[in-house]
């Protein structure tokens, strides 16, 4: 089964005065976005932590999607404001059906992307772009493109799936982001691939073209 990982901003408000996006039209896209994910059939797996991605897991748990994976620093601290996500329950019933222990905050971050086939990136922030751009950059070191260097994703946990079934890459939702600068999507290219989706129709599309390869 596929599997698909989400990063996105954790404080969603900040995030939506910075785009200029209301409320209503935020709502609009993550029920799209979730409906598509858990109607295409595919896992998700994220950080238990507030922000979008969990906001569109709770969803995609509402329409009847298949598995939640967490990722969380088990091992390390702080912990404690993630307790309350990873113990979530909708309808009743718990929201992630497994917790990988990423071990430490420093692993969690590098190798948040890597636990998935492909990742869904749905807005950029500090943290969301620095996973974004330490996970295609091991990317690059696993594909022997680093000079001298080559790595499988079992080094970095025996859990990580990019690069497995199919061509680890990222599905960037724009209306929740600008750009990249000409240069990071230049060096993502040589390693991997971008592709860049209007509305959850055009992400379903991806979706359907990454299950068949």
């Amino acid at each position: 089964m596929l599997r698909i990982s989400l990063i996105g901003p954790g404080d969603v408000e900040k995030h939506l005065r910075i785009i200029g996006m209301s409320a209503k039209q935020y709502n609009e896209n993550i029920k799209s976005i979730a409906k598509v994910l858990a109607d295409q059939n595919v896992e998700i797996v994220l950080l238990p932590d507030r922000g979008v991605s969990v906001d569109i897991a709770k969803l995609y748990k509402q329409y009847n999607g298949k598995k939640v994976i967490g990722m969380a620093p088990l091992s390390d601290k702080p912990i404690e404001h993630l307790k309350p996500y990873i113990n979530m329950k909708v309808n009743g019933k718990p929201l992630f059906d497994k917790i990988i222990d990423t071990r430490t905050w420093y692993r969690q971050d590098m190798t948040h992307c890597l636990f998935g086939d492909y990742v869904l990136c749905l807005g950029l922030s500090l943290g969301s772009l620095g996973e974004l751009m330490y996970d295609f950059y091991l990317y690059k070191i696993m594909k022997g493109i680093k000079p001298g260097v080559k790595t499988i994703a079992e080094t970095y946990h025996k859990e990580c799936r990019a690069g497995k079934n199919i061509e680890f890459g990222a599905i960037m939702f724009k209306p929740f982001m600008s750009d990249l600068p000409y240069e990071i999507k230049d060096y993502i290219n040589m390693v991997s691939k971008l592709d860049y989706v209007n509305n959850a129709e055009e992400l379903s599309n991806i979706i359907k073209s990454l299950k068949n390869h």
